[in-house]
């Protein structure tokens, strides 16, 4: 059976969001991120990103990983493109030249997006640090506002990324686009895109995946 290592409230819940779409079993181990613990290597701490016995499993010390009858891999994006296309049908690409746009897709919001919408959330909402600088959250949504842009132009033809249907692709990036949740200003500019993560986020495999992620602290 599929094993899915991390917390809901981690990059995680972007593969066990695809594992519920695609219905999946799948055994969780809830790793939680060491900098989320007061003491990561207290003898009482919950199995975390330095934990050894976690350490085994991924060296670099990040969730999410999965383990998939003896197969590892790391990197929540990578493993979303390898579950569908291993589980095949709707979500996963049709052919090469959707193969190559899902991948392209993922990698655009891992590069043009992510880190600028972390800072948003880190910086308007909250961080491990508690701190906030609202010049940075700024910057971040001036940044921003070129690649939301580039999305909304590319949702104008179907409101989907690829093949003109809800894909793996869209699933890896808005998960990575609703960090940017916090600054609405975005959205507001760029409308496809808002509708798109809106029915994303509709959808009853995110619902399921965000009650349970509910449940976890904060």
């Amino acid at each position: 059976m599929l094993t899915i290592y991390g917390v809901y409230r981690s990059r995680a819940s972007r593969n066990i969001w695809l594992a519920y779409e695609l219905g999946l079993p799948f055994k969780h181990v809830p790793v939680i991120q060491h900098y989320r613990l007061a003491n990561a290597a207290a003898p009482d701490a919950p199995l975390n990103t330095r934990s050894p016995a976690f350490l085994k499993v991924n060296p670099n010390g990040h969730v999410p990983s999965i383990d998939d009858g003896g197969l590892i891999l790391h990197e929540s994006l990578a493993i979303n493109l390898y579950l569908a296309k291993k589980q095949g049908g709707p979500l996963a690409p049709a052919n090469i030249a959707e193969d190559g746009e899902m991948s392209m897709w993922a990698l655009w919001a891992a590069t043009e997006v992510e880190s600028q919408a972390l800072n948003i959330v880190y910086h308007r909402v909250g961080n491990p640090s508690g701190t906030k600088d609202p010049k940075i959250a700024d910057a971040a949504v001036a940044a921003l506002r070129g690649p939301f842009a580039v999305l909304d132009r590319a949702l104008a033809h179907s409101g989907f990324l690829v093949g003109n249907r809800f894909t793996v692709a869209d699933i890896n990036v808005a998960e990575i686009v609703r960090y940017a949740l916090p600054a609405p200003e975005l959205f507001d500019a760029a409308p496809k895109v808002k509708a798109w993560l809106s029915a994303c986020q509709s959808r009853p495999a995110f619902q399921k995946m965000w009650a349970e992620r509910d449940k976890e602290p904060a």
